[in-house]
Order: C-alpha cells, then sequence, then structure tokens
C-alpha cells in the first residue's frame, strides 16, 4: 500500500500503525494522539512516536505534519541503535510560554544518538517574546548533546527564549539551509552555539538574532562555516574564552558569508582577566561587510559585566588569518586588535582588507595593541601591524 494512502486510512479511522515508503517505516504523531490544534500538549504523542521509531530495525520517519502543535519540554535520548532516524517537521511546534518547567535547559533535546537527519521546512516557535526581560531563566530551543552524524536542514526556527541550536560534544554534523530569526534587541538569542565539539559545519544558511549569529566557544575545532547571511545579531564570534583552565578552539574557517548591520563582524573575545588557553588556526575570507560597526575585532578585553578585574588576558591568540574582508563599517574604527599585553596576538595575518566608513566624516582607521603579523594587498584602512608590539593608526 502506498504511504500516501496508508497514511490517509490511519487518519481518517485514528488507527495506530505505521506505513512503508522508501525511506523506510513512517511514525506518524497523529496516529499516537497528537493534535494539532496549537494548544493541546503533544508532548506524549511525540515521545511515544520517538520511542517506536527509535527501536525500530531499519530506516525510520518520525513524521510531524502540517497544523500547529504545542509541545511541553521533551528529550529524545537514544542509542538507537538498529535504527537510522529521520525527524521530519512540515507543521509548526510551539513552545510553552512560561519557562520555568525548563529554566535554563532545553525545550527540545536529542542527545545519545548517531545517523539522526531533521528536515522537513517546518518552524520551531520558541515564543520567547512573552519572556524576554521578564524571567531570569530562559530555556534553549533545541539542544544536541553526544549527538553523531547529524543533519540539520530545511527547518526555521523563531522567537527563541534563549539560544536557538545549542550544539555540545557532538562529531561530524552540518546545518544546511537553517532560518534563524529573533529581534534584534531580543537578549542571548544565539544562532547556533557551539562547545566541545568536531567537524561542524553551517552552510547556506541565514541567521539573525539579538546575540551572536554563530558563537564557538571552548572544545570547537575544526568548524566549517559557508554561505551564511547573518543580521541583525553580535556577528559570527570566537569566544568568549578564558572563564575556565586551559580552554581551546582551533581549526576555525568561515568563507562567503555576509554581515548586514551586525554590532560585530567577524570577533575573537577573551575576558580581561583569564585563565590559561589557546585560540588557533583561524581562517576568515571571502567575507562582505554591509555597515558593521565592528568589522574585525579581536578584543582581550571582554567584560561586559561590572567590577571585572582588569588584568591581561592568559589566552594566546595565534595563526588568524583575515583575506578579501570588503564592505563598509559604520564606526571609524574598522579594525581593532586589541591583543592582551601579556600573551600578545601571534601571525595575524591581512590580505585584502577593503573597509569604507560609512559615515559623515573622516575615514576608516585601525587600531592595534600587542599584535604581531602582516599586511600584504589592498590596504583599507592602512594596516596597524607592526613587528612592534603596540601601534595604532
Amino acid at each position: 500500500m502506498a504511504s500516501k494512502s496508508c497514511l490517509e486510512i490511519a487518519f481518517i479511522f485514528g488507527l495506530v500503525l505505521v506505513c512503508t515508503n522508501a525511506e523506510g517505516k513512517v511514525f506518524n504523531v497523529l496516529s499516537y494522539g497528537a493534535k494539532a490544534d496549537g494548544v493541546t500538549d503533544n508532548s506524549k504523542a511525540f515521545l511515544k512516536a520517538w520511542a517506536d521509531a527509535c527501536k525500530w530495525n531499519g530506516q525510520a520517519k518520525l513524521l510531524i505534519p502540517l497544523g500547529v502543535y504545542m509541545v511541553n519540554v521533551v528529550n529524545f535520548s537514544g542509542p538507537c541503535e538498529k535504527s537510522t532516524l529521520t525527524f521530519q517537521i512540515k507543521g509548526i511546534i510551539k513552545a510553552p510560554i512560561d519557562p520555568k518547567s525548563f529554566c535554563n535547559s532545553s525545550w527540545i533535546s536529542f542527545q545519545y544518538i548517531n545517523d539522526l537527519k531533521i528536515k522537513g521546512g517546518g518552524t520551531l516557535d520558541g515564543q520567547g517574546s512573552f519572556t524576554w526581560g521578564k524571567h531570569q531563566c530562559s530555556s534553549m530551543t533545541l539542544g544536541f548533546n553526544f549527538v553523531n552524524n547529524t543533519v540539520v536542514r530545511d527547518i526555521h526556527s523563531i522567537n527563541s527564549k534563549n539560544i536557538h541550536f545549542k550544539v555540545f560534544a557532538c562529531k561530524n554534523m552540518t546545518f544546511s539551509h537553517v532560518n534563524v530569526t529573533a529581534p534584534r534587541d531580543s537578549p542571548n538569542t544565539d544562532g547556533i552555539h557551539i562547545s566541545h565539539s568536531t567537524n561542524i559545519h553551517v552552510l547556506d544558511s541565514y541567521i539573525g538574532t539579538g546575540d551572536d549569529c554563530i558563537a564557538m566557544i571552548a572544545g570547537s575545532n575544526n568548524i566549517n562555516i559557508s554561505g551564511v547571511t547573518c543580521g541583525p545579531g553580535h556577528g559570527i564570534s570566537i569566544g568568549s574564552l578564558g572563564n575556565s583552565p586551559n580552554e581551546v578552539v582551533k581549526d576555525i574557517h568561515v568563507k562567503n558569508c555576509t554581515l548586514i548591520a551586525t554590532q560585530n563582524g567577524l570577533r575573537i573575545k577573551t575576558w580581561a582577566s583569564s585563565n590559561v588557553g589557546n585560540i588557533t588556526n583561524i581562517t576568515f575570507e571571502d567575507i562582505i561587510m554591509e555597515k558593521v560597526r565592528n568589522p574585525i575585532f579581536i578584543d582581550q578585553h571582554y567584560c561586559p559585566i561590572h567590577h571585572c578585574r582588569k588584568q591581561p588576558s592568559s589566552v594566546q591568540i595565534k595563526d588568524v588569518t583575515f583575506n578579501n574582508i570588503r564592505g563598509s563599517s559604520s564606526s571609524r574604527r574598522a579594525v581593532i586588535l586589541d591583543c592582551s599585553a601579556l600573551f600578545s596576538c601571534e601571525k595575524i595575518n591581512l590580505n585584502d582588507i577593503n573597509l569604507a566608513y560609512h559615515g559623515r566624516h573622516g575615514h576608516a582607521i585601525a587600531f592595534c595593541a600587542h599584535a604581531k603579523g602582516k599586511a600584504t594587498g589592498k590596504e583599507l584602512p592602512p594596516s596597524c601591524l607592526k613587528e612592534s608590539l603596540n601601534s595604532s593608526t
């Protein structure tokens, strides 16, 4: 029987069954009692469908059809040792307005799973506008913990209460054609937040939030970002690092991206007073800036809170390349390399930098402190990199 006919029969007669198609068995949440009325809590139905799909021997698809589904906290956990899973979202999934039941955790989470696909063109609505600035606790929309060989594509995430997608302790993961949106003034709504993860790819996506479009913190290794349009938001960020001992970020490649009216462009940040750590082998290339406030920004005096100890950062930044970065800056300081007096930035390479000041008076300038490296090709603003440790223009 064709999968379409099977699903139609299941819907009409209220049967709990699964259907076969080219992608294996289909586990439709409607067959488990889910109601697409935007009011009913569908958490149990979703988890029951997941349990059956997870233990299926072969390819399995958990299907969330068109409609609006209210879901409370759900944790989709493995291992699903015999199943290769596709989580297909066609409808809209809405979070509860009140975050107290899942304070400072994930609304929807996947953990201990291999070979997972999440797709379908559907939307995750965190309903964050009801909580921004009103609650001290908040929640992330979608959390991935210890998930390997995973693809997330053609998914929309809107108005998260906090981070939209959080990636922790994952390997071999690709985000493509994801669309992440939240207002410019929404607090802490990072688009994709990566930590302690390896071989993560973010491709051909749009991310506009009230915080970092993409943040890579401690343990981020071999991260590739390409074809991302970012704005509004705080840009593409590495850090902050140095809050705990021996934090490392390395092998980051960001290319062919566009940043539009963001607070920062390409930023590396470490705490003003920090533990020992390392940031190394970082490449930003072929990036377009449109009216970005701080297009190129290394900030080793990061202190967003009061009463920070103003001591030099102990995080070493080394082997960082900015290649073919072009467009406009909304502030005169288009290049800021504000490094640590204790561990100067080493091997900073600026090649073909063409950033014009988008303002009424003056021209773009660069500022350097404790930064060593070289500049080649186009130099707008004129480079301040010197062999000496301190210089500014």
